[in-house]
């Protein structure tokens, strides 16, 4: 990792700061993107830059804004001269049965996990053509086995999988393109809709009968990048074995 520019979208807090320690930890640089969580991004901008200055920087952009991407993408290009890959991490998750479906729902859904995605690669496409690059996006088992009263996430989530091999295709040789589909790694921030007895139940689903941690997900975001050349249209569940289990 040494010398690569890694931008990871919602990259402020959470698994996104996981992935932003440990791709840093490799030795890259990060473009850590957020929208509304400043405070956090840059309170991990200045303790990545304390550990190597220089190293780290902070890039606020509204994803639903298909206007802004491109602009993302030449900021980050504009301060590290250069950008090695991409990790789609931003995501938008809450409860959506049918009944109470509407369009604020599925732009919100839909467009923080799957068209952001697709237009932040297209932004980004030449620049990671030029640098041999690769593209890891953070999926969901769910996107295989939608989750119950999540009817639009399981939707965006089955969407971001198709996109990702269909990615691999366009954007090969030169970029390589691989997604991540976690499991029961952290409970949502606005998680009342599962309460602890379900929660124990989700978990004694998985064959590890545990949870994981933010960091299974960086290892695995960063093997994908530094350690597996001949890998691309893949996506790896991180997920204790529940998705072989539910």
């Amino acid at each position: 990792m040494q010398g690569k520019t890694v931008l990871v979208t919602g990259g402020a807090k959470r698994v996104g700061a996981a992935i932003c320690r440990r791709l840093h930890a490799a030795g890259a640089q990060l473009a850590v993107h957020y929208r509304n969580s400043a405070q956090e991004a840059l309170a991990l901008r200045d303790e990545l830059n304390a550990l190597r200055p220089g190293s780290a920087a902070a890039f606020r952009s509204d994803l639903l804004d298909l206007n802004a991407l491109p602009q993302l993408v030449r900021e980050v290009v504009e301060k590290f001269g250069q950008l090695d890959a991409l990790v789609n991490n931003a995501s938008s998750f809450y409860a959506t049965p049918l009944a109470e479906v509407d369009e604020q729902q599925w732009n919100d859904l839909l467009g923080t996990n799957l068209r952001a995605p697709l237009f932040l690669a297209q932004a980004a496409a030449d620049e990671l053509r030029r640098r041999h690059g690769c593209i890891v996006n953070i999926a969901d088992i769910h996107a295989e086995r939608p989750m119950h009263g999540h009817l639009l996430y399981s939707v965006a989530k089955a969407g971001l999988a198709a996109l990702t091999r269909a990615l691999a295709q366009e954007m090969a040789p030169q970029v390589r393109v691989n997604a991540v589909a976690p499991g029961v790694i952290m409970w949502p921030e606005n998680a009342a809709w599962v309460n602890e007895e379900q929660r124990r139940k989700i978990v004694a689903h998985t064959l590890l009968k545990r949870e994981g941690e933010p960091d299974d997900i960086a290892k695995i975001v960063a093997f994908l990048i530094q350690d597996a050349p001949y890998v691309t249209g893949q996506i790896i569940a991180v997920d204790g074995g529940r998705s072989v289990n539910i």
